[in-house]
């Protein structure tokens, strides 16, 4: 199946050539049919294999997404519109993370990342909207192509987060006054530093529950039978322990029983059988 979803990728990819597309027509949309195909036979099949229980089969959101993006792919109103026909043969090349389950992993932990994602959004434009209106009272007559307006400051300010072009900004601002080099140095370092280690804090902490989840979801179930046997055996243990206790506290009794040789030791069976 990564095979097949590598093909369809490769298929798309073609397309976008229109030479190609106009010498191999035939064969490339013979390819994206034996693809369909291949994919609506792995779905019929997992299908199958939960018919004893289709509620699992639903339960699982990686069998819902294949079957929504292979289900669609029939529909005529998807099939006369050739770019959500397209975007949906696109959407297949994300099933290649349910055969990787590091890939599957690291989707699981960008998905929970979203809601500190959130916030660090919430705090980066907050931190933009605020230099930007600095940085457009400060160089908005001196330089109107970066700083006119607030949204060219904005701009301007999210190219430099990548720090693209610094230099060059930097010069230019040093030509207006020398304590830009203040506004610059400190936009960086929380911009660039700051607000980028505090997303990959939150992306490795969203990678560690995620690790977390696959293990507990990935263990095999316990079998209530095995659970039995291991009730059973404990009892059976206990019992033997306490039929050993019981021999040992009979054994000096039954040396003391007479002056010749000691008398027999009592059977452990018989013991265990008094116990029992």
């Amino acid at each position: 199946m990564i095979g097949v979803i590598l093909a369809n990728a490769a298929l798309l990819g073609l397309e976008t050539y229109p030479g190609l597309v106009r010498t191999w027509a035939q064969w490339i949309h013979l390819a994206e049919h034996l693809c369909l195909a291949a994919f609506t036979a792995e779905i019929l099949l997992r299908l199958c294999a939960h018919a004893d229980d289709p509620r699992a089969f639903l339960r699982d959101p990686w069998n819902l997404f294949d079957l929504a993006v292979v289900a669609c792919a029939f529909l005529p109103a998807v099939q006369q519109n050739t770019t959500v026909l397209r975007l949906l043969r696109l959407a297949r090349v994300l099933r290649t993370a349910r055969f990787l389950p590091q890939l599957r992993l690291l989707m699981v932990a960008v998905g929970r990342s979203l809601p500190g994602t959130a916030g660090f959004l919430l705090m980066g434009g907050l931190l933009l909207y605020v230099y930007g209106m600095v940085g457009w009272v400060a160089f908005g007559e001196e330089d109107p192509d970066q700083y006119g307006s607030i949204g060219r400051a904005l701009l301007t300010l999210f190219l430099l987060m990548t720090l693209d072009g610094l230099g060059e900004v930097v010069r230019g601002g040093l030509e207006i006054s020398p304590w830009s080099v203040l506004y610059y140095a400190s936009y960086v370092l929380i911009a660039s530093f700051v607000l980028v280690n505090v997303l990959v804090g939150v992306v490795i902490s969203s990678m560690e529950e995620a690790r977390e989840l696959d293990r507990q979801t990935g263990a095999p179930p316990r079998d209530p039978d095995e659970d039995e046997d291991e009730d059973e055996l404990r009892t059976r243990i206990a019992a033997a322990r306490q039929a050993l206790d019981a021999l040992e506290a009979a054994l000096p009794a039954a040396a003391s029983t007479g002056p010749g040789a000691p008398a027999a030791a009592p059977d452990p069976r018989v013991l265990l059988a008094g116990r029992e």
